[in-house]
C-alpha cells in the first residue's frame, strides 16, 4: 500500500515530474535563444502566448472560490497572484501587447482568438478545465507547479537575446524581466501550498500527476507555435 510521501521526497517527484517535458528545452524556446527567430515570429508568439495567460486571472478566481476558508495562506496567495495579473501597476497583458506591438502587430490582432494555434488553445481549454473541476490543490500544482513555476528558466533563457541581437530597450521587454522575479516568488508559494495541503496519498499522487500533465500540455503548446510558426521559415533558411 502506498504511503504518504514526506515534504522533501513529495517536492523531489514533483520536479522531476516537470523536467522531461520543461519547456526551456522545447525547440521554439531554443531557436529563440540562440537568435535564430524574427521580429515576426516574436509577434505570433505574443499572439498566441496572450490567449494562454491572458485568461490567468480567471483560472485562479475558479481556484479561490473552491479553496476552503481554513485554509487562509493558499486563498491569500491566490489573491494576490490575481491581483498582481490585473491591477498591480502594470496589467501583465498590457506588457505583453507592449512587446507584441514593437515587433509589429497590434493591440487588435493579439486579442483576436482566431490568431491562436489550436495547441493554443488547447492549453487554454486545460488550464481553465483543471481550475473549474479539480481540488484547489491539484488546481495549484497543475497550473502554478507545473506551469507558473517554468516561467523563469524559459525567460532567463531568452531574455537575454532579445537585447543583444534585437535591441529591444527595457521597457519593450518588461513583461519578461517582471515575470522572472515575480514567477519565481509564485512558483515557490504554489509549492508550499501543495506541500503542505496535499495531506493525502490520493491528494499527493493527482498532484504529481496533473503536475506532469502540465508540463507536457504547456510543451504540446510550444510545440505547436514551432511547428505552425517557425519550422518552414527554418528549413528555408537552412537550405
Amino acid at each position: 500500500m502506498a504511503e504518504l510521501l514526506t515534504k522533501d521526497e513529495f517536492r523531489k517527484q514533483l520536479e522531476e515530474a516537470i523536467k522531461g517535458n520543461h519547456s526551456q528545452k522545447a525547440p521554439f524556446t531554443e531557436a529563440w535563444a540562440t537568435g535564430k527567430l524574427s521580429r515576426d515570429h516574436f509577434a505570433r508568439w505574443a499572439e498566441n502566448h496572450y490567449h494562454y495567460v491572458g485568461p490567468f486571472a480567471d483560472y485562479l478566481a475558479y481556484i479561490y472560490a473552491h479553496t476552503p476558508e481554513k485554509y487562509t495562506e493558499a486563498k491569500d496567495f491566490t489573491l494576490q497572484n490575481m491581483y498582481e495579473e490585473e491591477l498591480a501597476a502594470d496589467r501583465h497583458t498590457d506588457l505583453l501587447i507592449r512587446f507584441a506591438e514593437t515587433c509589429g502587430t497590434t493591440r487588435e490582432r493579439v486579442e483576436n482568438p482566431e490568431n491562436m494555434a489550436p495547441t493554443t488553445l488547447g492549453l487554454q481549454s486545460w488550464c481553465y478545465s483543471i481550475a473549474m473541476r479539480e481540488n484547489f490543490v491539484v488546481a495549484t500544482a497543475a497550473l502554478v507547479v507545473g506551469l507558473e513555476s517554468q516561467v523563469p528558466d524559459i525567460y532567463r533563457k531568452q531574455t537575454p537575446i532579445l537585447r543583444e541581437k534585437y535591441g529591444f530597450d527595457d521597457e519593450q521587454i518588461e513583461f519578461f524581466d517582471l515575470h522572472i522575479v515575480s514567477d519565481e516568488i509564485h512558483g515557490e508559494r504554489g509549492y508550499k501550498i501543495v506541500l503542505e495541503c496535499a495531506d493525502t496519498v490520493e491528494l499527493q499522487q493527482k498532484c504529481l500527476d496533473v503536475v506532469r500533465t502540465g508540463a507536457k500540455m504547456r510543451r504540446m503548446y510550444m510545440d505547436g507555435l514551432y511547428n505552425t510558426y517557425v519550422a518552414k521559415d527554418l528549413e528555408t533558411v537552412q537550405s
